[in-house]
């Protein structure tokens, strides 16, 4: 995986993970606010309803309370309360019920086939039994109870939630109940409309989630794209500015070949013709013969040490030997007799620790400084000091020469191509490099990591 997407893969990662665990919590707490509003509605719904059976309890009491408080209890009188409160419902399932205390069904308008029947070993489907539980709440003073019963509208066993009191001058036990089943349907409606809210808030964080992971990865994209343009733009200007390099050092190389070897060479080559002539003569003209190539033996030495300047400059063989404290020790002595300006040299530290290229690249950038120096400054004095640690190698270039503007030569497109150069050198091994620059002279530093590792 390239960097680019390594850099993307980490932004998005982390966005999707928030936002993943955002929906998390967003489920749970929704989950739980469901939850307590379905019990709150429960709770306040039954409320209400045992409220409402109450007061139905209470109305077919008062309905027959003119019979009940007379004090009689003959077969005329029951048969008429009875009337009464059949003849009381609310709806297809609502309707009061009479047993006497022995369990025995007196009145039930929506089943007579019970009316007669001794109900006290009467078990619902959970194996309660649910008449001798009705008449225990009865005789406690009255109260709710729950028990399944056959609902009048489906003809199916339903949760039923009961309201009973005594009638004790009678012996009867009254009594009404809704069925639960309704209250079920409408919490089990609230239920779904709450898990499709849930839902729905979840599609919309899985979607924020997309969008927002297209909109990093369309950043990311666009900013690659961005920065390879801009990459290959550099790519190109960094060949051109190689090449220009290239032909200014070839046509240097020729200069010196021509200008210095080359003229050496021909004067060499005719004064051995003018010796050999000399050679064939009287013994005067064999006088002068040696005389010729003396001079012509000290010429050679000249070539030598001019191709060992050339030589030396297209890559000094005291760098691959001696290492780099030595070579630019060298180089300080070859500036000094050759400009007549002191340049002192310094080095402390672990110096050999550096890679090849590292110790190429900080000795060009002595080389190409001290160029500089010779042509622009006009410095009194030169130190170079090669410091090394545990981490790399730093090379300080330091003048008392005429500063310059260092941040507008570099952007100059024709101007400061030594000093872009030099820049370029240290960003391909991963090394740093600053310049500054005053009246007071001109500071280069050049610091290269072990291996080419920053620290």
């Amino acid at each position: 995986m390239k960097l680019r997407q390594k850099v993307i893969f980490l932004a998005i990662t982390p966005l999707i993970l928030a936002l993943f665990a955002i929906a998390l919590a967003v489920r749970h707490q929704a989950g739980t606010l469901a939850q307590q509003q379905r019990d709150t509605i429960q709770q306040a719904y039954l409320a209400s309803k045992e409220a409402e059976l109450k007061h139905y309890v209470a109305l077919a009491s008062h309905s027959v309370a003119q019979l009940y408080d007379s004090g009689r209890k003959d077969p005329a009188t029951l048969a008429e309360a009875k009337r009464i409160l059949s003849a009381l419902s609310y709806g297809d399932d609502g309707y009061f019920f009479i047993y006497d205390m022995r369990g025995n069904n007196l009145m039930h308008p929506r089943q007579p086939e019970l009316v007669g029947q001794n109900l006290w070993e009467l078990k619902d489907q959970d194996g309660n039994p649910t008449i001798q539980r009705l008449l225990q709440r009865a005789r406690a003073g009255g109260g709710l109870e729950r028990y399944f019963w056959v609902k009048p509208s489906t003809h199916k066993a339903a949760p039923k939630l009961g309201y009973v009191i005594a009638m004790p001058d009678w012996g009867w036990m009254l009594g009404t109940g809704i069925y639960l089943d309704d209250v079920d349907q409408a919490l089990a409606k609230i239920d779904a409309q709450q898990s499709g809210n849930i839902d729905n808030t979840m599609l919309w964080i899985a979607a924020i989630a997309i969008a927002s992971a297209l909109a990093v990865g369309s950043s990311g994209l666009a900013l690659n794209i961005s920065e390879l343009r801009v990459a290959d733009a550099k790519l190109k200007a960094l060949a051109q500015r190689v090449v220009e390099s290239q032909e200014e050092e070839r046509a240097r190389l020729s200069r010196d070949l021509h200008d210095g070897i080359s003229q050496w060479l021909v004067s060499i080559k005719l004064q051995i013709e003018a010796g050999i002539i000399r050679l064939t003569g009287d013994a005067g003209q064999r006088q002068a013969a040696q005389a010729v190539f003396e001079h012509t033996a000290e010429q050679l030495n000249n070539v030598l040490g001019e191709v060992r300047r050339i030589s030396h400059n297209l890559r000094p063989a005291i760098l691959d030997d001696l290492g780099l404290a030595a070579a630019l020790a060298h180089l300080a002595e070859e500036v000094t007799l050759s400009s007549a300006t002191p340049v002192h040299f310094s080095a402390e530290g672990a110096t050999d620790s550096l890679p090849d290229m590292a110790n190429t690249v900080l000795f060009r950038i002595a080389q190409e400084a001290l160029t500089n120096i010779g042509r622009h400054a006009g410095a009194g004095r030169i130190d170079i000091n090669l410091a090394g640690d545990a981490a790399g190698v730093s090379l300080t270039v330091r003048d008392d020469g005429a500063g310059f503007d260092a941040d507008g030569i570099a952007l100059h497109p024709q101007r400061g191509i030594g000093l872009r150069n030099m820049m370029e050198r240290m960003e391909a091994i991963g090394g740093r490099f600053d310049i500054s620059s005053s009246a007071a002279g001109t500071t280069v530093l050049a610091r290269a990591h072990n291996h080419g590792t920053p620290t």
